[in-house]
């Protein structure tokens, strides 16, 4: 039941970001949306409860299915890339750093090793 708890918060969040991108016309993924609304929601609660620790566990398990549909897509359409090989590599290359390099940086802000206290 605890499980359920937690699909029902993020199915919730998932409606609200829906609702706001119809509601607002904004050209951005209801998802996304989604994601930044509970993100800000438990910046504010300071905790994540049980419920959606759980749910989230589990769905971590399965993420690398969220990146099967931009990998087929790319297969389906591999000839249009024929001849842009070097730039596709450099911008995967650049991409990988760059997302390497900010996971960095926010996680030694995160933690505590990063942040300066002040006592």
């Amino acid at each position: 039941m605890s499980m359920l708890r937690g699909f029902l918060i993020l199915v919730l969040f998932f409606i609200l970001g829906e609702s706001m991108r119809v509601l607002l016309a904004l050209p951005v993924s209801g998802g996304v949306l989604g994601m930044v609304a509970i993100t800000f929601t438990l910046m504010v609660k300071g905790s994540v409860s049980d419920d959606l620790a759980l749910a989230s566990q589990g769905l971590i398990s399965v993420l690398v299915l969220l990146i099967m549909p931009g990998v087929v897509g790319v297969f389906f359409t591999a000839d249009q890339f024929s001849g842009q090989w070097l730039a596709v590599a450099v911008a995967l290359l650049a991409g990988t750093f760059l997302s390497v390099l900010t996971t960095l940086v926010l996680m030694k802000l995160v933690t505590a090793g990063g942040v300066e206290h002040d006592e």
